[in-house]
């Protein structure tokens, strides 16, 4: 009961050998080169893509820092825009306030000084009129109470101052 497949050959045991370092030799020259080449450059790929998604990652958290800055930035200058609007407007409703004070009291004051002229030339025309009015009550009064004798004395006198 020999079994050839359970006998160790010396031959067959070489060949094998030889045959399994010359494949060896095959494999590390032409598959395991190539192979370990294949995944090396994998390999960098994925950390070349780890580290651009890390660097992605810190830009994207940069711009959204420096976004965050300029929503800050453009808040306080549209306040300020709104403070100084409001502060403007105060500031010229109250100018505005000044001049109708102003146009006001210089329309009252010409009021009081083209009423004073009026008083005075009604006081002026009355006392004219006053005048004329008095004369003409003395005149007539004058004429009623000398009596003819009277009028003629007093042409006589008249008369004799004159010669």
């Amino acid at each position: 009961m020999n079994n050839p497949l359970v006998q160790p050959d010396p031959g067959l045991f070489i060949w094998t050998i030889i045959v399994f370092l010359v494949l060896l030799a095959l494999l590390a020259k032409y598959a395991w080169g190539p192979l370990l080449k294949a995944l090396e450059g994998r390999q960098e790929a994925i950390r070349k893509a780890l580290d651009d998604a890390q660097q992605a990652k810190t830009e994207l958290e940069r711009l959204q820092h420096e976004s965050a800055q300029i929503i800050a930035k453009a808040r306080q200058e549209a306040d300020a825009i709104i403070t100084r609007s409001r502060a403007d407007g105060e500031a010229l409703r109250e100018e505005l306030r000044t001049k109708a004070r102003a146009e006001a009291d210089g329309i009252v004051k010409n009021a009081e000084r083209q009423i004073q002229a009026e008083t005075a030339r009604a006081v002026q025309q009355i006392r004219h009129e006053a005048a004329d009015l008095s004369v003409a009550i003395a005149s007539k009064i004058i004429q009623r109470n000398l009596s003819k004798e009277d009028n003629q004395r007093l042409i006589d006198e008249t008369l004799r101052q004159l010669h």
